[in-house]
């Protein structure tokens, strides 16, 4: 009765605003709702009509692009960073995780205006700018390397995570054993490889997972810059999609009901997703030992 009486608040929390919705979306998937919000029910005809929609092939094939590309820079990017700040002095390697955090804290509006200056086409963008400097040609970043454009913006954010999860992971791993191997003559590179990711293999693991997950529901930066552009739905991923079905028609054909659909399916591969990485990652092992094992 006592665990209840502390708990109810973060219960009532997580029915509100987690809960509730989630169910009320899927309800809404078996509707016909609409700007005009009747509330018809049309059974499994919004899932039957995403099905149908050739747009839909399109639609998931940028989403995996998208989350295998980010996620590869996030989670690459992120050991890359942990491996470096923690191998160097420590008031340094502190400095640079700070400096990472950066795209983290800032306002999504600011960062997205920053890097989307940056990499414009125009002659005025900062990068070709600096290649004019150099007398090397200008590149339309944004418009004819979408993917490695978004890959970018997103991954700054993104890898900051595995940055900080990985450098407390490394950091738990007994000198001793980093010792004894520089002592036989191992190289810095070897030790990363041949001792320290297999001791973090289940934080790796985890974030893996988590960002995956993370980035299928992920679109604010492409909607802040792209805007599932350049083109006919060049870079629009699914939950974009949702959103554009659902708002961006708002005046004049709303459906609300077909983008639950859409969150619906979405709903379901990441569940399938996320029973894949259970079973592949043996993620129940590392709740029920989450610690950092020495041989």
């Amino acid at each position: 009765m006592y665990f209840f009486a502390l708990a109810s608040p973060a219960l009532v929390l997580l029915t509100l605003f987690l809960l509730a919705p989630a169910v009320l979306t899927f309800v809404i998937a078996f509707t016909g709702l609409d700007y005009r919000f009747n509330w018809n029910f049309v059974g499994f005809e919004n899932f039957i009509r995403i099905i149908r929609d050739p747009l839909t092939v399109t639609i998931l094939t940028n989403t995996a692009i998208f989350v295998s590309g980010t996620l590869a820079f996030n989670v690459g990017m992120g050991l890359f960073l942990a491996l470096l700040s923690t191998s160097i002095r420590e008031t340094t390697g502190t400095f640079l995780r700070a400096a990472w955090l950066l795209p983290r804290i800032m306002p999504s509006v600011v960062f997205a205006f920053s890097m989307t200056w940056f990499f414009s086409p125009l002659e005025t963008g900062t990068l070709n700018q600096i290649l004019s400097l150099l007398q090397a040609g200008q590149v339309a970043f944004t418009k004819d390397y979408p993917w490695p454009f978004l890959f970018l913006l997103n991954g700054f954010v993104g890898c900051s995570l595995g940055m900080v999860v990985f450098s407390s992971a490394i950091k738990s791993i007994p000198q001793d054993i980093i010792n004894a191997a520089r002592a036989d003559g191992a190289s810095g590179t070897t030790i990363a490889i041949k001792i320290i990711i297999p001791l973090i293999r289940w934080q790796i693991a985890f974030i893996t997972a988590y960002q995956t997950l993370s980035l299928l529901t992920s679109f604010e930066y492409i909607l802040l810059t792209l805007d599932g552009g350049p083109g006919y739905y060049t870079t629009e991923v699914w939950v974009l999609h949702a959103y554009h079905r659902a708002f961006s028609e708002y005046q004049l054909a709303a459906l609300y009901g077909y983008a639950s659909a859409l969150i619906s399916f979405l709903a379901g591969i990441g569940i399938v997703a996320s029973l894949i990485y259970w079973r592949v990652f043996r993620l129940k092992e590392l709740i029920a030992e989450p610690k950092i094992e020495v041989y």
